[in-house]
């Protein structure tokens, strides 16, 4: 059994008995973690600032709220490479029983109505001290009955410069994103943070030049760690950028900011509460902006902008924020993007940014879809694509 194989097989059997997991490859892994447990191995946490003392793979909200709880998923069963995946039996783990979950409003915005709340987004920050916010909406896309964890496999192929993950848990669901942001990452005895903003679509010849409000809306971003640091004494700090990271079909502007991690080691869960979210995600001044949000768009963003990963798994952390992901219910992908809407947006300009940035996931999909597709309608083509390696 080739590699893509193997783990589209594990995946889709790990979501078919609706067992608790999270699988995610960093970018440049050549394969990707995979962590199995109960319902009772979740710890579902009241505060970000709860991770004090605590390890295992942290999937956060943007807000934390009744069924969108900060999740901590103990590490019972970690499969760290492709042996100890293909010598797992699954079938030595009973299915879980789905839990009842409350209905989720999936408000699906018009481009009309986009438009227009952007273009009062802009007059409010023309106006108050607002000086920048991220609006977001929802675009559906009909789910077939393609193979999840084949889909997963394309989307890490596709995606090799980001954070490929697959999330299955109680109260949030099943969960699958590229994203692209780190949050904080360990660099041996050092953290890593990153300042992302700015988008546009990736070229071919690497040959990229920013407009001003994209530099601007970055800036914005690396002011605020400057901020933070500050305030938590961190000094000193190196950093990196502005620079042009290219993952998926898009790229973006990026400021990469290091510190020894002694500097916030007793008091890493109220650094990253602190830190989470970002004005990369939600906006400046924070509170300001939470509140705009909170009025401005229709939709809840769930585990949309909040952030994932390992943590102090090994002492290691690689913490990255929720972008360019999706939630996957029985009948369709959910797929969350946004923009950052400063003084200088064009209302029909972020409607545009929102569609490239959800084209990482829409062509993972459709390439899926259209594949099966053949399979079933020239079977011959179908067998010849299954003995690709991934």
């Amino acid at each position: 059994m080739v590699k893509g194989e193997l783990y589209t097989t594990f995946f889709d059997q790990l979501i078919q008995t609706n067992r608790p997991f999270a699988a995610w490859s960093a970018p440049g892994d050549s394969t990707p973690e995979i962590m199995i447990g109960d319902p009772e191995d979740i710890l579902e946490l009241k505060d970000f600032n709860q991770l004090n003392g605590q390890e295992g793979f942290v999937f956060a909200p943007f807000r934390i709220e009744p069924d969108s709880p900060l999740m901590l998923l103990k590490p019972k069963i970690y499969l760290r490479d492709e042996t100890a995946v293909a010598n797992f039996n699954l079938n030595d783990l009973p299915a879980v029983q789905p839990n009842i979950k409350n209905h989720i409003d999936f408000h699906i915005i018009t481009e009309q109505d986009y438009l227009n709340d952007i273009a009062e987004t802009v007059r409010v920050i023309q106006k108050t001290k607002l000086s920048k916010v991220i609006v977001s909406r929802i675009v559906p896309q009909k789910r077939g009955h393609e193979s999840i964890g084949k889909l997963y496999v394309r989307l890490r192929k596709q995606t090799p410069n980001a954070m490929v993950y697959l999330v299955n848990l109680p109260k949030a669901g099943l969960w699958m994103g590229a994203t692209p942001e780190v949050l904080l990452q360990s660099k041996g005895k050092a953290l890593e943070t990153v300042s992302l903003a700015g988008t546009q679509s990736r070229r071919d010849d690497s040959d990229y030049s920013w407009q001003t409000k994209d530099i601007e809306e970055q800036a914005f971003v690396s002011r605020y760690m400057l901020d933070l640091f500050f305030k938590f004494k961190i000094h000193p700090y190196t950093t990196q950028g502005p620079e042009t990271l290219e993952s998926g079909r898009v790229a973006h502007l990026k400021t990469s900011f290091t510190f020894a991690a002694k500097k916030v080691d007793a008091q890493l869960g109220n650094f990253i509460a602190e830190l989470h979210p970002t004005p990369a995600v939600c906006g400046l001044p924070k509170s300001k902006a939470d509140r705009f949000i909170s009025t401005i768009e229709r939709h809840r963003r769930r585990y949309y902008t909040g952030y994932l990963g390992p943590w102090r798994m090994n002492e290691c952390i690689r913490l990255f924020v929720n972008l360019r992901c999706m939630e996957i219910t029985p009948e369709s992908y959910m797929l969350y993007t946004g923009g950052g809407i400063t003084g200088r947006s064009v209302p029909a300009e972020e409607w545009e940014e929102t569609k490239k940035k959800a084209t990482t996931l829409l062509s993972a999909i459709n390439a899926v879809q259209k594949n099966d597709f053949n399979q079933e309608t020239h079977p011959a083509a179908g067998f010849a694509a299954s003995g690709e390696r991934n």
